[in-house]
């Protein structure tokens, strides 16, 4: 079965976590760390991304994003490619250092971002890596001493901190505070995301929200607003252009992720033909919207499109596995 596709678009806030192969080190030393730490930087500056939480831990790391000009996929691609030719390189070794595909998770509305700084940020603590508050604000490797203005200014820190206060001051005590709220809390609450469940230290008051799409924490109005903005709309018996791509991708033989990747692989650029057109034709969906998300201008759209309608009309097989998925 093709995996589903990832939700990517510019301006989405994006909890990323990011896992060695076999959950093995990604980070030897400091050295390392102030290498991907610094890539980092460069590349959030060069593509106006926003960083709102960051934690490097030995095997993985978590990141809290919002790219406003470039896929998340793009950034991520060179993050992780960089640093992984570096590492293998200092290291004298071989093979891939990052599973094959990190994971990310869309927020559907900013008032889960608190509770995922919180989140990201406790886990050298939880991790056993530091032992208190005080210590985690002088931990090199995390957001949280930013926050502070302990450390390097790589966050958003004054956007965090107004979801606390319009005052500087009150903001900064309210984060700590806040912070412990969060340590001090026995349990984690349990967030339901599609069927499955997902465990944040959040607050008690958001843990009632109804979700409905294991890609996006949030429901309600801030997920259709996000599924509408991708390209993503599911009503009635219509099917979403997600589910459209993994079904013809997976006829193709390919993963969902290829479908809108830049490549000129002729099952890829088939698959993709036979998505614009069915998405044009049967769901309805305008040229921009496949423009979005599957990364191509829209006078591309168009050419894949009649493209799509001849490989779609003459193949029968095609035809049955798409139109048992839309009918």
């Amino acid at each position: 079965m093709p995996r589903t596709a990832r939700i990517d678009h510019p301006g989405l806030l994006q909890h990323v976590i990011a896992r060695g192969v076999e959950r093995r080190p990604i980070f030897r030393d400091d050295q390392d760390r102030e290498r991907f730490l610094s890539r980092l930087a460069a590349l959030l500056d060069e593509t106006g991304t926003i960083c709102y939480a960051w934690v490097f831990l030995e095997n993985h790391i978590h990141l809290l994003l919002r790219p406003e000009t470039v896929s998340l996929a793009t950034l991520m691609r060179r993050l992780l490619t960089g640093y992984a030719v570096y590492f293998n390189k200092r290291h004298q070794r071989s093979g891939h250092l990052f599973q094959n595909r990190y994971k990310s998770l869309v927020c559907a509305d900013d008032g889960y971002l608190l509770a995922l700084v919180r989140y990201i940020h406790l886990n050298p603590i939880k991790a056993g890596v530091v032992s208190s508050l005080d210590d985690l604000a002088d931990y090199p490797w995390c957001g949280h001493g930013e926050l502070l203005q302990t450390g390097r200014s790589l966050v958003a820190r004054e956007v965090v901190l107004s979801h606390l206060s319009n005052r500087k001051r009150d903001a900064g005590v309210k984060y700590l505070q806040f912070m412990a709220d969060g340590l001090n809390q026995a349990e984690p609450v349990k967030l339901s995301r599609g069927g499955r469940t997902s465990s944040l230290f959040l607050d008690r008051n958001l843990s009632d929200q109804c979700l409905f799409d294991e890609r996006i924490l949030g429901g309600g109005a801030g997920m259709e607003a996000v599924l509408r903005k991708t390209g993503n709309v599911r009503a009635g018996n219509e099917i979403s252009l997600d589910e459209l791509i993994g079904r013809v991708a997976g006829y193709f033989g390919l993963e969902a992720d290829l479908v809108s990747q830049a490549t000129r692989e002729r099952r890829v650029a088939a698959a993709r033909a036979v998505v614009c057109h069915v998405s044009l034709r049967h769901l309805q969906l305008s040229g921009v919207d496949l423009s979005a998300r599957l990364r191509i201008t829209p006078s591309a759209v168009s050419h894949a499109a009649k493209r799509g309608r001849l490989l779609f009309s003459e193949d029968g097989s095609l035809q049955r596995a798409v139109l048992e998925l839309i009918h």
